[in-house]
């Protein structure tokens, strides 16, 4: 009965104990409020050093400055917050990301907005109750693992990108396959890359499986959704057929071979390399090449390499790929349309 009790309360405070909320929902935010402050703050930052402009750097300045309050903010909105609680995550969101990184800042957040969410409104002096417990609860969360956490991430970042560097052309398939079937799943790959650090190499090769993902199925379902669904897909988001995926897991096939072809082109012939910002970013918004170009600064081959890797190859690959499976029954007509 008290157990009935307690659910039937933390349903009321709309606290959902649940993998889709702390590992989709919380996390999926947390890759907005990175792109709204740090890694559009970064796009500026290549923006004024290859212009001269110096605004675009003072721009970039202050939305990179702004990472852990946009981290705190997106969390807590995706946990369904009350505005008391949502605006001190802010706080939370700071005190995570500079101990613990974006990581960092995700864990903190989530128990301080789900604690905050407990006591909002349930007493009389809630303007001081519920502030105080979400800032004191999330700072304490960021000093006592914030570090830890942190440690962990440069770690494990580090291994990946050491891995990358020592075995190219299998670290190249291995990074871009995973990193791209991210960028597709309801999670986010660009919150991994951001909080792995995983720049240099290891960046490219992600950056590969990205777009192999979106420009793949941007030309695989082209006949099913025309011009719009190859700027919806190939421009914005993969995870636009995760529906399609979960009805026939085939249609995945196409784009996920390619991006492990293209991984270890990236790696082995271009030496493709990016910035961590931008590395889980695929084409979306051409962040991804953006990224490289701000981490290659520029040359003929960085050029053939983002044309290749980013665009042709994908395309090429995704397409030749898919028509064989559409000619063995696999793919059928219908199956990658899009409700657009």
């Amino acid at each position: 009965m008290e157990q009935t009790g307690m659910k039937a309360f933390l349903k009321k405070k709309n606290v959902n104990i649940t993998v889709q909320t702390y590992l989709i929902d919380a996390l999926g935010a947390m890759a907005f409020g990175l792109f709204a402050s740090l890694l559009i703050g970064t796009i500026f930052a290549t923006l004024g050093e290859k212009s001269g402009i110096a605004l675009f750097q003072v721009i970039a300045d202050y939305a990179k400055s702004a990472t852990g309050a946009a981290l705190g903010v997106a969390i807590a909105y995706a946990l369904k917050a009350p505005q008391l609680v949502l605006f001190s995550a802010a706080t939370v969101g700071i005190a995570g990301n500079a101990l613990g990184g974006p990581v960092g800042a995700l864990v903190s957040t989530i128990i301080a907005a789900e604690l905050g969410k407990i006591v909002s409104k349930e007493t009389r002096v809630d303007i001081l109750v519920t502030p105080g417990l979400t800032i004191i609860s999330g700072v304490l969360v960021a000093q006592f693992a914030g570090p830890g956490i942190a440690k962990f991430m440069d770690a494990f970042g580090m291994m990946v990108k050491t891995a990358t560097e020592m075995q190219p052309f299998f670290m190249g398939i291995l990074v871009s396959a995973l990193i791209g079937i991210a960028l597709t799943l309801p999670i986010s790959s660009a919150a991994i890359c951001i909080a792995l650090t995983l720049d240099g190499l290891a960046g490219g090769a992600a950056v590969a499986g990205c777009c192999a993902q979106m420009v793949g199925f941007a030309v695989l379902s082209f006949r099913e959704n025309g011009v719009g669904g190859l700027l919806a897909q190939g421009l914005g988001t993969s995870m636009l057929q995760m529906g399609n995926i979960v009805k026939n897991p085939k249609i995945w096939i196409a784009p996920t071979l390619a991006s492990m072809i293209t991984g270890p082109v990236a790696t082995v012939i271009f030496g493709m390399t990016c910035i961590h910002t931008a590395s889980g970013m695929g084409t979306c918004g051409l962040v991804g090449p953006i990224g490289v170009y701000t981490s290659m600064g520029g040359g003929s081959k960085m050029w053939l390499g983002i044309l290749f890797v980013c665009f042709l190859l994908p395309a090429v690959l995704t397409w030749i790929l898919g028509e064989g499976l559409r000619r063995i029954g696999w793919i059928k007509t219908g199956d990658l349309k899009l409700d657009l």
